[in-house]
């Protein structure tokens, strides 16, 4: 039986992370982490306001999560985080070598009009487009797939499994 692996559901905010990583979880039997939970409040209170984070900023919220992937190493999980920098997903990896990424697309019309109905999260639209702007999409050597966001979340999901049984080791990121 293959291990289970640890999983990073990331994307720019509105890519529906928070809906299919719960989703996918369960369709892996692993349990799942809200990244949005590993955030400092001081965090929280900046993308709240408008201002988006720095590195500075993120360095310490994806430790957090590397722990967390760390500590699943070998039992499976699932875990939300945006890990729009090759850097970024770099230091997840170096917590935790065998993580893979689920890299939610999707244009940015599509995105902004699913963020436009969201309630309750403190990210707002307007910074959508420094999200944008940041993204590094996997790379050829980085473990992964890419899954669009068009469709029901279940549609997601399944694309999504799909994508992660047709990994063969390669690490080449597929859609």
């Amino acid at each position: 039986m293959r291990t289970p692996h640890v999983v990073v559901v990331m994307g720019v905010a509105g890519t529906g992370k928070t809906t299919i990583g719960p989703l996918l979880a369960a369709g892996l039997g692993v349990p799942y982490a809200e990244g949005d939970d590993f955030h400092p409040p001081a965090n929280i209170a900046k993308m709240s306001a408008g201002t988006p984070l720095d590195d500075d900023d993120r360095w310490p919220w994806l430790d957090a999560i590397g722990a967390w992937a760390h500590g699943r190493a070998g039992l499976g999980g699932v875990v939300s985080s945006s890990a729009l920098k090759r850097s970024y997903r770099d230091r997840l990896r170096s917590a935790a070598p065998d993580i893979v990424f689920v890299h939610l697309t999707g244009d940015r019309e599509l995105i902004e009009d699913r963020m436009s109905h969201r309630q309750g999260h403190f990210m707002p639209t307007t910074l959508l487009d420094s999200q944008f702007a940041t993204l590094h999409p996997l790379q050829a050597d980085e473990a992964g797939v890419a899954v669009d966001v068009s469709g029901t979340p279940e549609e997601i999901t399944a694309r999504a499994l799909a994508a992660l049984d047709g990994l063969d080791g390669s690490a080449q990121p597929t859609s």
